[in-house]
């Protein structure tokens, strides 16, 4: 493949080579390989993944990018529910119902106002279970959870005007457990709490003069699960308390389903120098800026019990959080009692550029029972498996191209968030390959991101 600088053809490399053919700012190329680009059966942890495209569509993919399952359902995101939470049923996921026009003044990227439903569907595409109307929309967003009590967890917007804020109305932050029968049998209302969520005097003046009325935009509802924490005592840190992360904010924090306080958080103020890319470990977490998929790692995993983050270092925070000289995002892991850095990714930890790993929004990261941490870099549509040193043992970049909403005028390929499923979690008989897929690593000029280093 070639591309195009000053009407000469040079070689297309990847994504993040794109720099060579930008002269002045980084950017993609408009011709980059799709599918998987690299694949080390032996060193990568094999099984599906799910995420929902830019196409709408949520996908099923094995190791070698195959797309062995379809639903005609998009979801933000798309999330598994496991066979026992399913009457025993393989294959069932939560998804977006229907859409529909969002409340006047509030329209905007991801806050959900244009979710009408959600619901459970089967392996055949078919609804088995909704929640919300037209006359009472979801508003659903960002997170959705079937929780052990045969419930879903909802992550909504609210929107209300708040006494003392400058936007005549915002979109608040809620969470609501809602039961088979579609009641509302428990709430939580992310305003109420404010004062609760580490914010100076100045910060509490700024939030609530946002112009911005998605003011701290709330983009993970996750329950802690079982937990080595609890087993010692620490109450903190009950299985059914909730953890949650504002995007917008840069905080995170888990409340107590009992009372609804806060009773544990991280930020929103950090040491004053923007974060770092190596360093001895372990050491205090250093500044997050706009991260995602913030969650405990379950019992049975690597690192259970440490907390799971993909830190995107895209602008954020009351007053915005100073940042380094160019944009760079990774993945850490926590220790959520001593709130100190255990385990990082960048991606000079791949031997790569550190700006060539970098989503400024969505994306997510998945420990993995080899040790492997699933990545999705989100902006760029790219998934990729890392081992605890870095070394890059499987990478696919999503060929699903589409608008994210429909005033959009471009399409993209981004991927909000991925999720791996064991093999026997879809119907007996779905079929997975597991070949591997080498790149030109020989030639440093045509080196693809899954070349290895370690």
């Amino acid at each position: 493949m070639k591309c195009l600088r000053g009407g000469y053809a040079l070689p297309c490399i990847t994504l993040m080579m794109a720099l060579l053919c930008a002269p002045r700012a980084q950017a993609i190329p408009s011709v980059f390989p799709t599918g998987v680009t690299y694949y080390d059966p032996d060193r990568a942890y094999n099984s599906h993944v799910l995420f929902t495209g830019s196409d709408q569509q949520t996908h099923l993919i094995d190791m070698n990018g195959n797309e062995v399952h379809r639903w005609a359902w998009r979801g933000f995101p798309a999330q598994a529910i496991m066979p026992s939470q399913a009457g025993g049923e393989h294959g069932h996921i939560l998804v977006q119902l229907a859409e529909d026009e969002a409340p006047k003044g509030l329209a905007g990227p991801g806050n959900g106002l244009t979710n009408v439903s959600v619901g459970e569907v089967n392996w055949q595409g078919q609804v088995v279970w909704r929640w919300g109307d037209h006359e009472h929309p979801a508003y659903q967003n960002h997170d959705i959870r079937r929780l052990p009590n045969g419930n879903t967890l909802v992550l909504v917007g609210l929107p209300h005007p708040i006494r003392g804020f400058a936007a005549p109305r915002v979109v608040d932050n809620a969470l609501v457990e809602v039961n088979p029968d579609g009641q509302v049998v428990w709430r939580w209302v992310a305003s109420q709490h404010l004062d609760e969520l580490g914010f100076t005097a100045s910060q509490l003046k700024q939030v609530r003069g946002s112009d911005d009325p998605d003011f701290l935009h709330i983009n993970t509802a996750a329950p802690l699960g079982p937990n080595r924490w609890y087993d010692k005592g620490d109450t903190r840190f009950a299985p059914d308390n909730l953890l949650l992360n504002a995007r917008n904010a840069n905080v995170a924090w888990i409340i107590d389903r009992q009372t609804g306080r806060v009773v544990w958080r991280l930020g929103p103020n950090f040491d004053s120098a923007p974060a770092r890319a190596g360093g001895k470990l372990p050491r205090p977490v250093d500044q997050l800026v706009g991260e995602h998929d913030v969650h405990m790692i379950a019992q049975g995993l690597p690192g259970a019990g440490h907390l799971l983050i993909f830190d995107n270092q895209g602008n954020a925070g009351f007053p915005p959080a100073r940042q380094g000289v160019f944009a760079w995002s990774r993945v850490i892991e926590v220790d959520p009692v001593t709130r100190e850095i255990v385990w990082q990714y960048n991606a000079t930890d791949s031997g790569r550029a550190l700006w060539s790993f970098y989503s400024a929004f969505i994306s997510s990261a998945r420990r993995l029972p080899n040790g492997n941490t699933l990545i999705d870099e989100g902006q760029h549509g790219r998934l990729f498996q890392v081992t605890p040193q870095g070394a890059i043992v499987w990478e696919y970049v999503s060929p699903w191209f589409g608008r994210l909403s429909k005033n959009d005028n471009y399409t993209t390929n981004a991927i909000y968030r991925a999720q791996p499923v064991a093999y026997d979690w879809a119907p007996a008989g779905t079929p997975h390959a597991e070949q591997p897929v080498r790149s030109d690593c020989s030639d440093p000029a045509r080196r693809l991101p899954g070349c290895p280093t370690q």
